[in-house]
């Protein structure tokens, strides 16, 4: 049976230095198996996902290294403020 696009797993990973960059870019974006490994390279490095659909419909119409565009913003430090958390939480824990 076909996958339907819709259907399909995407994923889009973003990156941000500070000293190279005013925003955050998207540093990898892929559906179906291209995602899957997206995925799995994140959980083998310990970055935190966050599922959002629709955030990464909009995040995926942006080329690699684009910059996230300030409309996304807001939305973007929502992510960020998730993966502070993460972190913290991941120090604090016995295992961190």
């Amino acid at each position: 049976m076909e996958e339907r696009p819709h259907l399909r797993r995407r994923a889009v990973a973003l990156g941000y230095d500070r000293a190279a960059s005013a925003a955050p870019k998207v540093v990898a974006t892929g559906a179906g198996p291209i995602a899957e490994r997206i995925i799995e390279l994140a959980r083998q490095h310990g970055v935190p996902i966050r599922e959002d659909r629709d955030l990464v419909q909009l995040l995926g119409k942006l080329d690699l290294s684009e910059m996230i565009p300030a409309e996304l913003y807001p939305v973007i430090a929502e992510v960020f403020a998730f993966v502070y958390r993460m972190n913290l939480e991941r120090k604090g824990s016995p295992s961190g």
